[in-house]
């Protein structure tokens, strides 16, 4: 279950105490920002037997085994789906919907769109520790495939490694990267109100080639493509595997300036969520991109003792951990320790760790004389 800013209290000892006689006090370190999610609810639980089921039925393991790095990981599974669905638009579709289902019809050579791509994606992401959420896109123009339109259902997935999300699309098996970073799906909608997305560019495939376009699916440019994020929602129930098919409609957006002066139309109509109890406006960037895994600190130094107290928004939270520099082996600890400052300056690293056995991205603390 969820770990919502855990408070368990215990204590560690990691180091010999060793008076100087000077005072210690914390350095200031430039450690990766803790956001909790305020705004989002029903996190996946990996601990449901339908992650096990769907992991071996389809022997998942295989496709990035021996592959270390985590994007590289991710962008594997993504392939997989990309090259095991046949894109098909239009229907009619078989099945009952369910992911389970889709991948089986899906091997059997049937087509199936976006959302289809997008509820697999979550799933098999998500099955691997890799925290994973649904959105919507929608340019708020009718279709036309000579300068782009419509609806489209794709994926973000938190990276530990970048401390940030990105946005993964499985069905054209791509992503948008600007300077060799991943991009949000907030960021690409920046970039394309900016200046049409011209500082970004296109990347597809495990090899992150990168193309102006995507012309086999009739998306000549990556303009096109990125105009297709000037609307985005995110469904704000975040257990669509394991909740389905009691998934809930609700959305969250981003309220800025574009929002409060534009119409989002759907189908040339105002959408259908304005006026409604399941749109749920945001202002507060923040509170969309908060920061799964991630590690927060409170230091009390008493002599030569510090007292360490750590705070997390972790999904499918299994331990904290943490190694004294300059050791390198990872030890499991809890939410608070003890630790007796031997040397004029003692680094400690922590991190989280989840159930799938993914880690959060590192937190250092800095204490000298």
């Amino acid at each position: 279950m969820k770990n919502k800013i855990i408070s368990v209290i215990a204590s560690a000892m990691f180091m010999v105490s060793c008076s100087t006689g000077k005072a210690y006090h914390e350095v200031k370190v430039n450690n990766p920002e803790f956001i909790p999610d305020t705004a989002f609810v029903g996190q996946e639980d990996l601990s449901s037997p339908k992650f096990k089921a769907l992991k071996e039925k389809y022997q998942l393991d295989t496709i990035f085994h021996g592959e270390t790095n985590e994007l590289k990981r991710i962008l594997l599974l993504r392939h997989w789906i990309h090259e095991a669905i046949r894109i098909d638009d239009y229907g009619p579709y078989a099945g009952n919907g369910s992911v389970e289902s889709t991948i089986d019809e899906a091997l059997k050579g049937h087509g199936f769109h976006c959302g289809y791509f997008s509820s697999v994606q979550n799933a098999i992401l998500n099955a691997y520790g890799y925290v994973t959420r649904s959105i919507l896109v929608d340019t708020g123009i009718p279709v036309d495939y000579m300068v782009g339109g419509g609806h489209h259902a794709v994926n973000e997935v938190w990276l530990n490694s970048y401390h940030k999300w990105f946005l993964s699309d499985a069905k054209y098996d791509y992503h948008f990267e600007k300077n060799g970073i991943p991009l949000s799906a907030l960021e690409i909608r920046a970039e394309y109100l900016k200046n049409k997305a011209a500082d970004i560019i296109l990347v597809k495939g495990v090899e992150k080639k990168a193309v102006d376009g995507l012309p086999e699916y009739n998306i000549k440019t990556r303009e096109q493509l990125a105009r297709a994020y000037t609307w985005i929602s995110w469904y704000k129930n975040n257990n669509r595997y394991t909740g389905h098919p009691d998934n809930s409609a609700d959305i969250i957006m981003y309220q800025d300036d574009y929002f409060k002066t534009h119409t989002w139309l759907w189908d040339g109509k105002p959408h259908w969520a304005y006026n409604t109890k399941f749109l749920h406006l945001v202002a507060d960037k923040d509170k969309i991109e908060w920061t799964p895994n991630t590690v927060s600190s409170k230091v009390l130094i008493e002599g030569s003792k510090a007292i360490i107290n750590l705070t997390t928004d972790t999904s499918n939270f299994k331990t904290y951990q943490a190694k004294t520099l300059p050791d390198v082996e990872w030890k499991d600890i809890p939410a608070t320790v003890e630790w007796d400052l031997k040397k004029e300056k003692n680094e400690m690293i922590f991190r989280t760790m989840n159930l799938a056995g993914v880690a959060g991205p590192e937190h250092k603390i800095i204490i000298e004389q």
